[in-house]
């Protein structure tokens, strides 16, 4: 049997480098505490390993103060901890039409609650107009929320040109990194980003159950509300929510084995290098791209070039549905993709392939140019079997 290939890095990366999983196993093995909730040394090793994990990870986004690195169960997390946390009746909101669900759901669950919300169209490539941004703007605009890079077609979009907007106008600018987080360099300040909704499990490289929100400093914690409020294992001696980072955020016991293995991921992505990894991403990425486009039958969307994307390729096969030629590459040909609407409905009206969806190839670290010729000789058959 062909051994698998997998091309859906953008739902969850694998396989993880070894440190990951050795992270997680000596957590389990060795440690196995509670940080913060105990004063015996097996619980301050725990808070070490949360300690170590947000300080690399603020080196990787370019966050000065790792305290304003907060955990969290996910990307989804981040995202409804920021616009929740954040958003009240009458305030209004920029994004674009190329958000995933974690995005647009707590968006429209807030637009019926009162806050006014502006969705600004893409192009059919995921680019998007900077000036319709701007021209969206109005006096009750509080906040630009937006995806770094499309979850579909891996466009990525000009978040720090929209940030130099947002501050023009005296505005808060959301950045959805969910696709590009340890596979494209981010600097928060450099970016003009001031909230950084990130997933562990993705190109970050560690466990699911991990994500979390960098909060930048021209926001008002005060006005930031926490999703959930509870037993922090700090300030105990009051019943009121502790008003300082990260705590504010984080009640409850963390999941510090996942943090053990995304803090090991993050260090293994800073050993190896975002640029490089960035490099490998494009050159294959690019390679798929061309390679795809010279089959007859398949239709590619996207920009159709790597500089401006992440690794992520969809694609449609003439006379063949995204669930029967996802079927097919996983039970003929060993190969995992996604298919469908990934979640992002939103995206897929912009690219005109609502309701069925694309097929989705999503390479990562430890995708090789051989990996790519075999996943264009899979399509390639089963285009040549629809026609």
């Amino acid at each position: 049997m062909l051994t698998p290939l997998y091309l859906d890095n953008a739902a969850t990366s694998w396989p993880k480098p070894p440190v990951v999983t050795a992270a997680v196993v000596r957590y389990l093995e060795q440690v196995g505490a509670n940080p913060g909730r105990s004063g015996h040394r097996l619980s301050n090793e725990a808070g070490r390993i949360v300690d170590a994990a947000r300080e690399v990870l603020a080196k990787l986004f370019g966050v000065r103060n790792p305290l304003r690195i907060v955990f969290g169960a996910n990307c989804t997390e981040a995202l409804n901890l920021a616009l929740c946390g954040l958003l009240r009746a009458g305030d209004h909101v920029i994004t674009s039409s190329m958000e995933h669900n974690s995005m647009m759901r707590p968006l429209r669950q807030l637009e019926s609650e009162g806050v006014e919300l502006t969705v600004v169209p893409c192009r059919p490539d995921g680019t998007i107009d900077c000036t319709l941004v701007e021209a969206a703007v109005l006096p009750n605009t509080v906040l630009i929320a937006l995806t770094h890079a499309s979850n579909v077609v891996g466009t990525l979009l000009p978040v720090a040109e929209i940030g130099q907007i947002a501050r023009k106008h005296d505005l808060l600018l959301l950045v959805d990194a969910a696709s590009t987080a340890g596979a494209f360099p981010i600097d928060v300040v450099a970016d003009n980003i001031d909230l950084l909704a990130f997933a562990g499990h993705k190109s970050l490289l560690g466990p699911t159950g991990t994500g979390g929100l960098a909060i930048g400093e021209r926001v008002d914690l005060s006005r930031l509300r926490p999703l959930m409020r509870g037993g922090t294992g700090s300030r105990s001696e009051f019943e009121a929510q502790p008003d300082f980072l990260p705590d504010k955020y984080e009640s409850g016991t963390l999941n510090v084995m996942g943090l053990a293995g995304l803090g090991a991921g993050a260090s293994w992505i800073r050993e190896r290098g975002i640029e490089a990894i960035r490099a490998h991403h494009q050159t294959i990425t690019q390679e798929l791209i061309d390679g795809l486009g010279n089959i007859a039958g398949v239709t590619v969307y996207g920009t159709m070039d790597a500089s401006k994307q992440v690794a992520t390729v969809s694609f449609t096969i003439n006379r063949m549905s995204p669930s029967e030629a996802g079927f097919l590459l996983d039970e003929e040909f060993n190969l995992q993709c996604r298919i469908g609407l990934q979640c992002a409905p939103a995206a897929h009206h912009t690219i005109g392939t609502f309701p069925e969806g694309t097929i989705r190839f999503a390479p990562g670290n430890f995708t090789d140019r051989n990996d790519v010729m075999r996943a264009l000789e899979a399509v390639s058959r089963l285009a040549g079997r629809a026609r």
